[in-house]
């Protein structure tokens, strides 16, 4: 889990304590939804826009939300990710919301790919 970047051991103990057995999300949209990264389409007229879920585990929510900030700290991949949402026209709140959903789906693919097959 730490090999995520801005996933330290405190952060990996709150990703894993909280989102249980990761066998229960079929899909990283199911574990997304869960913490609450998944946004809701809060589009009016032509304007379309995504805002933040209020729902979902905000514990998880806020370890994610700890690692993207670290990545914005640091030259990183996530880093330039956030710049190229920035330059696409996204605003800084729509751009970090987009970044904890990549880091979202990087821990969900971590998880499962640690999930040993039980014998």
């Amino acid at each position: 889990m730490t090999e995520v970047y801005g996933v330290g051991p405190i952060v990996a103990a709150l990703l894993i304590g909280h989102t249980g057995d990761i066998t229960r999300f079929p899909t990283a949209g199911h574990y997304a939804s869960y913490n609450g990264t998944a946004p809701i389409e809060a589009s009016s007229g032509k304007v379309v826009r995504h805002r933040l879920n209020q729902r979902g585990n905000r514990q998880l929510n806020h370890a994610l939300h700890m690692a993207a900030v670290t990545q914005l700290r640091r030259d990183t991949p996530g880093r330039a990710y956030y710049l190229t949402k920035i330059d696409a026209g996204k605003s800084p709140k729509e751009a970090r919301r987009a970044l904890k959903r990549k880091i979202s789906d990087a821990v969900f693919r971590q998880l499962r790919d640690d999930v040993r097959p039980q014998t």
